[in-house]
């Protein structure tokens, strides 16, 4: 079970000084690696069964490798009630879509299919007038309308919807409400480098300890950039910075940070953004907008709301610079 590339690939990961590995769960969900750290007095092997049956329940309405799934249907024309997993993450898109002008767009698959960041993997470097004229027509989340009963309707049926910008913060999420609605205080949620912390690592007394990686550095040689204690917040990172393809002609570099509004890839000396929120939703949905938006722009917006810290690592002519919002040290 896998979803879309579009997403950009959190690069966050945990410190090992945490709960005692029996209170510790492992496994796949959402073509990534989950890790839940815990202090619920359940025994792992029913909070196992949870989770999987969660899983199957957000597979079933938001998995785009699903044939059978929700979205899947919506995408193929299908008129479709959805549950209330799919609203909650559609109302969620329609608020950041709106908040970041448009920079924010789930429906922005046509595009990332077409430069070859989807799953067909079929690699254009340029598109043409035309090419790019007819697939902004199928773009925008402004066409597309959840009415009252919960049945999506699209201006043009040939839009496509894809959450995986925001379906492993939600999943997140979901489970994070799980864990307190069985008695756990204190305890990690991460998936694919989303994260939710509550309380504090009872082994060393102290809000968790969340690593955020070495931009550049390879998967198997990865290592910390910089450390950020998180309690009862989220946090996601994003990052074009192993995901990108060079024309061998031409020797430029195309990343999959596609700009809904233009069509175009994005050209930015950002690298990497990290987001916290109090919801992992949030956060995986701003951190994703941020790699759009410009420097100047994101930074005015995450200003701008007070539930919003991020941090921006670029690369220049000295090397990587760190950017951080006023209130991320904090």
């Amino acid at each position: 079970m896998r979803f879309i590339l579009f997403v950009f690939f959190s690069f966050l990961f945990f410190s090992c000084e945490l709960i005692s590995e029996s209170n510790s769960i492992k496994g796949i969900a959402l073509g990534t690696q989950f890790n839940i750290k815990h202090d619920a007095r359940l025994d792992n092997s029913t909070l196992k069964m949870d989770i999987d049956s969660i899983l199957k329940k957000i597979n079933k309405s938001m998995s785009t490798y699903h044939s059978d799934s929700d979205i899947s249907k919506i995408n193929s024309g299908q008129e479709v009630q959805v549950d209330s997993f799919f609203q909650e993450v559609y109302y969620k898109a329609s608020e950041v879509w709106k908040s970041t002008n448009g920079a924010f767009d789930p429906t922005v698959g046509a595009l990332v299919n077409a430069y070859g960041f989807g799953p067909d993997q079929k690699f254009s470097y340029e598109l043409s007038d035309i090419q790019l004229d007819s697939l902004l027509n199928i773009t925008g989340w402004n066409k597309i309308y959840l009415n009252d009963k919960g049945v999506l309707t699209k201006s043009n049926k040939n839009i496509t919807l894809d959450f995986n910008a925001l379906a492993k913060g939600y999943t997140v999420d979901i489970i994070s409400k799980h864990l307190e609605s069985i008695g756990s205080k204190n305890y990690l949620v991460e998936i694919g480098g989303e994260i939710i912390a509550k309380g504090l690592s009872p082994r060393s007394n102290k809000p968790w300890e969340i690593g955020i990686d070495y931009p550049k550095s390879k998967l198997s040689e990865r290592k910390n950039y910089t450390t950020y204690f998180l309690s009862n917040r989220a946090m996601a990172t994003s990052g074009n910075y192993r995901h990108f393809r060079i024309d061998k002609k031409t020797g430029k570099k195309y990343v999959h940070t596609i700009d809904p509004r233009t069509g175009n890839p994005i050209q930015s000396e950002i690298i990497s953004t990290s987001v916290t929120a109090i919801d992992c939703i949030t956060a995986d949905a701003w951190a994703t907008s941020l790699m759009v938006l410009s420097l100047n722009e994101g930074k005015k917006m995450i200003e701008n709301d007070s539930d919003l810290e991020a941090l921006w690592i670029v690369s220049n002519e000295n090397g990587l610079e760190s950017i951080y919002s006023s209130g991320w040290k904090k």
